[in-house]
């Protein structure tokens, strides 16, 4: 045990990153406070809306070469995949370039794919050993996730991406049409390849995972206070508290992971931090009249589509608009539609269809902010995670756990520091 063991540290946040990091810094050794104003993995979070996908390749930063050609037709065509409202651009411009430039070559994409290949590669068999310990194996299900295309040219024009998952040993299988429809016979007709992630799972109540996380925390002689935290009081120059709304909480050493809510906490701790909403949305279709062998996404829709507790899960789209405005449900309408192209038999009631839109924390270049604040030896970061903030949750765990012990990191922490704002 290290000379900071034993230690009392405050978790800011109740996502499936907070409680990964709560877990993980308790099993070190030390005493932990979750302080978490709603109820973990409620429907305030990201960790209830997510697409449910815990895939090992979930390498890709969004910004690809060639994306500035196409910001004109996010801002034109309300229907897309990728939105940007009008009314929200001057706030989102300096992210928005940013964003453009991380991906402005494919040097840059590559090396962005490898680092985040570092939060994924041994994701999935961590989540099921949490899922072990919190008592619900059953929420996690290893069938492999899918995605599919019209045809075998669609798969050869993502090449580059599927290259460097193989060069990762990220193993995946290629479908072709027939063993397409024993998989999954319902399909249209027009999806007629699929490439695999044979090591990929999925977790069919993200809400309940993150509850039972909480719960195992509790267990364990963790406590959480049912407040937002504010910011931080010091002493000495050291932290002292996190200040919150039900008051201070004691504490020698914090973790902001708050999602959504972590910048200006960052900012409170020394680190302008890049981060905005992307908002997406998913909706759930209550008993869809046939079963989903595996995690699937089409190639059109770009939704991640899951067979759920609640009912068939779409979760997709990209949405940059501040925080505060009110939902587009069109958005959902879109997953709808992609829905009806994918299975031509899908049974939709209107009266039961389950809406959701909720607060992606991304950063311009993909990667999340961890490791120590600018303003604190006692602060660390551990935000930012955007789409993949569910499989990347424990080895962001493990990192930030390591470096607030002062432990050899399990990899380079370089490329998540904050302090590559500015």
């Amino acid at each position: 045990m290290t000379a900071s063991s034993g230690s009392h540290v405050a978790v800011i946040g109740g996502g499936i990153v907070g409680l990964a990091a709560a877990l993980e810094i308790q099993r070190s050794g030390h005493q932990v406070t979750l302080i978490e104003p709603e109820e973990p993995g409620g429907r305030q979070a990201a960790s209830y809306g997510n697409g449910c996908w815990l895939n090992p390749g979930a390498i890709m930063p969004i910004s690809l070469p060639g994306l500035w050609r196409k910001v004109p037709g996010f801002l034109l065509d309300p229907t897309g995949p990728f939105v940007i409202r009008w009314r929200d651009l001057p706030g989102l411009a300096g992210w928005l370039l940013d964003f453009v430039l991380a991906g402005r070559n494919w040097d840059l994409v590559e090396a962005c794919a490898r680092t985040r290949f570092e939060l994924c590669r041994t994701a999935v068999d961590e989540h099921v050993a949490l899922a072990e310990e919190a008592g619900v194996p059953e929420l996690i299900r290893r069938e492999g996730v899918m995605y599919v295309y019209l045809d075998r040219s669609e798969f050869l024009a993502e090449e580059r991406v599927w290259r460097m998952r193989r060069e990762f040993g990220v193993p995946f299988s290629e479908v072709g049409d027939e063993e397409l429809r024993r998989i999954q016979p319902e399909l249209a007709p027009r999806y007629r390849f699929g490439a695999r992630l044979d090591g990929g799972a999925y977790v069919v109540d993200p809400g309940a995972y993150c509850r039972a996380l909480e719960q195992l925390l509790l267990r364990r002689g963790g406590k959480r206070i049912v407040a937002r935290a504010t910011g931080f009081e010091f002493a000495a120059g050291q932290l002292s508290a996190v200040r919150s709304q039900a008051g201070p909480v004691s504490c020698d050493k914090a973790v902001i992971a708050a999602g959504i809510g972590s910048r200006e906490l960052a900012r409170q701790a020394g680190d302008r931090v890049k981060l905005i909403s992307e908002r997406g949305y998913h909706v759930v279709l209550q008993e869809p009249g046939f079963d989903i062998p595996c995690g699937l996404m089409p190639s059109d829709g770009l939704m991640a589509v899951v067979a759920t507790r609640e009912g068939l899960r779409l979760a997709g789209q990209v949405e940059l608009a501040s925080v505060s405005a009110a939902p587009d449900w069109r958005r959902t309408e879109i997953l709808l539609g992609f829905a009806r192209k994918m299975f031509p038999q899908l049974k939709i009631d209107e009266a039961r269809l389950d809406r959701w839109m909720g607060h992606r924390p991304s950063t311009p270049d993909g990667l999340p902010c961890i490791g120590v604040s600018t303003g604190s030896r006692d602060i660390f970061h551990c935000f930012g995670h955007a789409h993949t903030g569910l499989i990347q949750a424990p080895t962001s765990a493990r990192l930030v756990a390591a470096l607030l012990d002062g432990r050899a990191p399990p990899f380079d922490p370089a490329p998540f520091s904050a302090g590559r704002f500015g």
